[in-house]
């Protein structure tokens, strides 16, 4: 396996000394990845569908692209569409799925979710259904299956939830959600977005109907995906125009077709894990050993930075507060003492990208009792992170957090 050097040299903004510790809003991207992007902008950048040798090309470019995201997501039985954020595409799954509602139909939706998979759904009450809102532990912040069990009913139509809060960092047991929706006939929404860059994706065995996630925080360019159980793609009825045919299915998701570029960026990140698992291919046992591999590089940063928090005096760690199976690099807290925006601001004078606010989980902010626009102060990690920029994290916050 390569050293966290190796890995490292592999990002060429790394290159430049400032720490990105702000990845949960996007990663960085491997060189393979931009120069990919390039070399299909001067070389093959045409339309799809056509039958000269560069179009050919280029359809062939999409083409692998979903191939390689179906594979990166554990979910070949299943129908992969590409979009330029997991806000769209859920946007458009949730005007889909409100064509199929009848006045009184109930939307089952957490509120620790990113608003990305809250919104759709909260839009279809015009439409007569009705959102029924299932609430965090308002000392965890995560959800509890026995709550899930009293909100569904047999007007349930669809269970929407985070598979990892982007606030939180901590998994949710989306697979025992899937059995318990499915035995009210709901359909399974999951936002994958804060667990894709940290956890291998197994979408086929989790029991979702449909899962989402972005590209662009799993070391790609800005680009998104939504993958959807084979029937219940079939069934519904997407945004794209009329007269396209209805074959394949995922054409009937990309309205206005897919960033063809960004699908030769995506391609690298494969090219990239092979390179994390040591393999010349990429396959899904590569995929398997990156995975872990990344899990392994983010162990040591993760634990630094909790313990760092844990022993300030006045500091709440918003979500679990020690490592764990469960637990993702994704770190937010508040502080009875400093201000998040001074947190931030000594960080970025010390050559480190940190953020605060509610970062799109407005409503879980509120849920916790936090004021949205102040949030939490935000601490995301990636595998390229080292324990060395953590530290320096916390040096440069210490004399604030006491």
């Amino acid at each position: 396996m390569p050293s966290p050097e190796e890995v490292r040299a592999q990002f060429p903004a790394l290159a430049g000394g400032f720490a990105f510790l702000d990845n949960a809003g996007g990663a960085q991207v491997p060189g393979a990845v931009a120069d990919a992007v390039r070399s299909y902008m001067v070389e093959t950048y045409v339309q799809v569908g056509g039958r000269y040798p560069q179009s050919v090309r280029a359809t062939e470019t999409v083409e692998r692209a979903r191939e390689f995201t179906s594979l990166l997501m554990g979910g070949q039985d299943g129908v992969v569409a590409l979009g330029p954020s997991t806000s769209a595409l859920l946007r458009h799954l949730g005007d889909a799925i409100g064509l199929t509602l009848r006045p009184g139909d109930e939307l089952v939706v957490a509120e620790s979710n990113h608003e990305a998979n809250i919104g759709p759904w909260v839009r279809l009450e015009r439409l007569g259904a009705r959102v029924v809102w299932w609430q965090p532990d308002p000392e965890t912040g995560l959800l509890r299956a026995e709550d899930l069990d009293r909100l569904l009913t047999d007007r349930t139509r669809v269970v929407a939830l985070p598979h990892a809060s982007n606030i939180l960092g901590a998994e949710e047991d989306l697979a025992g959600a899937a059995v318990r929706a499915h035995s009210a006939g709901a359909l399974v929404v999951a936002d994958g977005v804060a667990y894709a860059p940290h956890r291998r994706m197994r979408v086929s065995d989790w029991g979702a109907d449909f899962y989402a996630f972005s590209c662009y925080k799993v070391f790609g360019p800005h680009l998104a995906a939504l993958w959807g159980r084979r029937e219940a793609m079939e069934g519904l009825t997407g945004p794209n125009h009329f007269f396209l045919p209805k074959e394949p299915v995922c054409h009937r998701w990309e309205l206005g077709g897919v960033d063809h570029e960004a699908c030769a960026g995506w391609l690298e990140v494969g090219g990239y894990l092979a390179f994390l698992a040591g393999s010349d291919v990429c396959d899904a046992g590569t995929v398997d050993a990156a995975y872990a591999e990344i899990r392994r590089l983010e162990a040591e940063p993760m634990e630094l930075l909790l313990g760092f928090l844990r022993t300030r005096p006045g500091v709440s760690i918003v979500g679990p507060r020690s490592f764990g199976p469960g637990r993702l690099p994704t770190v937010s807290f508040v502080s009875r003492r400093a201000a998040n925006r001074d947190l931030v601001d000594a960080a970025a004078r010390a050559g480190l990208g940190i953020k605060h606010g509610h970062f799109y989980a407005y409503r879980l902010m509120e849920a916790l009792g936090l004021e949205p626009q102040e949030g939490v102060t935000r601490v995301s990690l990636a595998h390229y992170n080292t324990a060395a920029e953590v530290s320096r994290l916390c040096a440069a916050l210490e004399p604030l957090l006491g």
